[in-house]
């Protein structure tokens, strides 16, 4: 199992946080208490869950093949299903203070989000894991992550 790292910690935290404050900013829902839950929420589970699971992937699927390469891509895309997605956008609703709006609709946007973002993200994703180290992918993700959290500040907007 992957160990959280300062880098992964502080990158991740700062990333995901700039990220979603960007898309706070555009749908104009900007909180200190959202800015400063996904900071935590960037430097702990998403730096322990991600890299965790970017190594089991690295051990499970060997080789420099097609079919490992398209594996890996496909698997890592996987991981961030409607479901995490779902979770994401809780989080995002429980640390704007934003109870109200935490019910079973989030899952339809984040599932639709999700279907309209994978041909990008399959690609991202492939060159997330088949050219960037190892130890370098959860920054890489993160960054990825970043961009697409505008998309997803904006799915409500979209597809809510």
């Amino acid at each position: 199992m992957a160990r959280v790292t300062w880098r992964n910690a502080w990158m991740g935290g700062v990333v995901y946080a700039s990220g979603d404050t960007f898309a706070a900013l555009l749908t104009g829902e900007f909180l200190y208490q959202r800015l400063v839950g996904m900071l935590i929420l960037g430097g702990t589970l998403y730096a322990l869950e991600i890299p965790t699971y970017f190594h089991y992937l690295d051990r499970r699927i060997q080789g420099k093949s097609l079919l490992s390469s398209l594996k890996r891509m496909l698997f890592s895309a996987l991981f961030f299903n409607p479901l995490w997605i779902t979770r994401h956008l809780i989080f995002i609703e429980y640390f704007a203070g934003k109870w109200q709006a935490i019910d079973i609709g989030i899952l339809l946007i984040a599932t639709h989000s999700f279907v309209y973002a994978l041909p990008v993200a399959l690609l991202v994703n492939y060159m997330i894991q088949n050219k960037t180290p190892l130890d370098w992918r959860y920054v890489a993700s993160s960054a990825f992550s970043a961009f697409m959290a505008v998309y997803f500040a904006l799915s409500e907007v979209l597809f809510g």
